[in-house]
């Protein structure tokens, strides 16, 4: 009787072992997302190829199907420093990513990848803003009047002079006109530059107001709108005075769009989306549920798209919107600026 238990342990244990060891099928690992809605981003825009977000950490992320997904792009370095600002030339693969510690990156796909051409961790001030400036001139600026140009593509960088007196001013934004011959830069102080020879030579424009300017357009039919902290906007047509536009809200606006009838959106504080339908000279006001701020808009040609926000990468629909009253101005304005 012993025996005949023992035998039928043993098996009963060969199988098990059988069982255990055996190949089994593998079940599919669920997809993995990127929680895009919880990543602080600065910048959004559309390249020839896909669109492409940057912001905290050095997060850089592109989606070929126009927001449903996103994919973490190819860099050479990961630095982890605050990506600002992601600018293309008119070809759409070409393409610069700057940020904090003089940090440049640079693509040629679109922004799928992403080569390292300057940091500096101990002595780079933060770039705020590049753009090409024609053929192979790139131009980038940031803090402390810091300006830094490239001939070659964006490859190798040296120190570039602007007029006196930015020296200590922060500089947050290049924008170009259409024909890509008329240049400003924005700044903080009210700081204003000019150039009318693809950015060749800079002139400092007469001060017409003493806070801080986030960004800059150039408008459809010619001219310019500039924007920054607590709802101060003004727009400039031709060789005429700096007028102001109104917005009624306290609140500050990092980025802007042009929807094809012409019409000019601006988002900023507060989920708050500006908009004007003659030429940046009267602002209405319209809220997206939630209290965001805002950073930066990519629009398709039908009026919808995405924005960049301190929320995350969120859809954007006129449709989503609602009629806003002026809010507060909030704690995120620039401390000690003026109105």
């Amino acid at each position: 009787m012993r025996i005949l238990v023992g035998l039928t342990m043993s098996a009963l244990m060969a199988v098990a072992a059988l069982q255990a060891f055996s190949p089994r099928h593998t079940p599919a690992l669920a997809a993995t997302r990127l929680a895009v809605e919880k990543i602080h981003f600065n910048t959004l825009v559309q390249s020839k190829t896909a669109l492409v977000a940057g912001g905290e950490l050095g997060k850089l992320l592109f989606s070929r199907d126009q927001g449903k997904d996103w994919q973490p792009a190819k860099l050479s370095q990961d630095r982890q420093a605050l990506i600002t600002q992601v600018v293309f030339a008119s070809d759409g693969l070409r393409g610069l990513a700057v940020g904090h510690e003089g940090w440049i990156l640079r693509t040629t796909d679109g922004g799928q990848s992403w080569a390292e051409v300057a940091f500096d961790e101990k002595n780079g001030e933060p770039l705020m803003s590049a753009a090409n400036l024609q053929g192979q001139r790139w131009l980038a600026v940031g803090s402390f009047g810091r300006a830094l140009l490239s001939p070659d593509d964006g490859q190798t960088w040296a120190p570039f002079s602007l007029p006196e007196g930015v020296e200590d001013k922060h500089m947050n934004r290049i924008v170009g006109s259409a024909d890509g011959k008329d240049w400003l830069i924005v700044g903080e102080r009210g700081l204003v530059l000019r150039s009318q020879d693809q950015g060749e030579s800079w002139e400092q424009l007469p001060e017409f107001y003493n806070g801080s300017f986030y960004n800059a357009l150039a408008l459809p039919h010619d001219g310019w709108l500039v924007y920054g902290m607590r709802g101060n906007a003004f727009v400039n047509r031709g060789d005429g005075p700096w007028q102001r536009a109104e917005i009624a809200a306290p609140a500050s606006f990092f980025g802007s769009a042009v929807l094809p009838d012409g019409s000019i959106l601006l988002v900023g504080q507060g989920s708050l989306v500006a908009t004007s339908q003659d030429g940046g000279a009267h602002f209405t006001l319209s809220r997206l549920s939630g209290r965001a701020t805002l950073m930066d808009i990519a629009l398709q040609p039908d009026g919808s798209g995405w924005l960049a926000s301190d929320a995350g990468l969120m859809p954007y629909s006129p449709a989503a919107t609602q009629d806003a009253a002026a809010p507060q101005a909030g704690a995120s304005d620039v401390a000690g600026a003026k109105p």
